[in-house]
């Protein structure tokens, strides 16, 4: 039996909605974040020494970050589903999605929630300068890249219905949490039909439903 080890509010819901795709049985072992810092707990430090999320246990095998997780499973268990046939263009397409999307396409969302964060944390008397820098950050260089982000990924979907191609792959999963994140933090959907198309048909596959049943709420914040 699979084990996710799974934190609340993560990535790792990725990894329940591919193993959804594939029809595979697992079990979650769900982490809750500390209310105040928003961390993950120290439990998950038994784990994995960095104590993050989304780790993977099948049976004697342990496997840490999305992007391996991913490989790991469509290579043991995918029986070619979920990727396109080796060595054609399509393919490598999905190589590049696959790292990209936990590569590049973070970086300035990452930013863009620190930035955000930093004067609700900052001490009453500091506020005012920590929001001036912040803000300063933000729009001299975090929005920017964003929106060349963005603009990409919108582009892109113009080329093909899904990012590697006309047919859905792990790819597209990989690529739903930087969407859905700029979706609330860097774009309106009003403006980018076709990323807001990309969520409404990855929100109405059956998978991606039973993966947020299985895994509980999620915000993107």
């Amino acid at each position: 039996m699979i084990t996710v080890h799974h934190l609340a509010d993560s990535r790792s819901q990725r990894v329940l909605w591919l193993l959804e795709e594939l029809g595979l049985p697992y079990e979650v072992k769900r982490y809750e974040r500390d209310p105040k810092t928003m961390l993950a707990p120290p439990e998950l430090r038994a784990i994995h020494p960095l104590g993050k999320s989304p780790v993977v246990d099948d049976g004697d095998i342990r496997a840490a970050e999305t992007g391996a997780i991913v490989d790991y499973l469509l290579d043991i268990h995918g029986q070619g589903r979920l990727k396109p046939a080796p060595g054609t263009a399509e393919a490598r397409r999905f190589t590049y999605w696959l790292h990209y999307a936990e590569g590049s396409a973070m970086t300035p969302l990452l930013l863009k929630l620190v930035f955000s964060q930093l004067p609700k944390r900052a001490p009453g008397l500091m506020k005012p300068v920590v929001n001036a820098i912040a803000a300063k950050a933000q729009s001299g260089f975090v929005d920017p890249q964003l929106k060349s982000h963005v603009d990409y990924w919108d582009a892109e979907l113009g080329k093909s219905e899904w990012f590697a191609g006309d047919a859905f792959t792990a790819a597209d999963i990989m690529m739903s949490f930087p969407v859905e994140a700029g979706a609330t933090r860097a774009f309106r959907r009003e403006d980018k039909p076709r990323l807001a198309a990309f969520l409404d048909r990855i929100h109405a596959r059956p998978a991606y439903q039973r993966a947020l049943e299985r895994g509980g709420p999620y915000a993107y914040g």
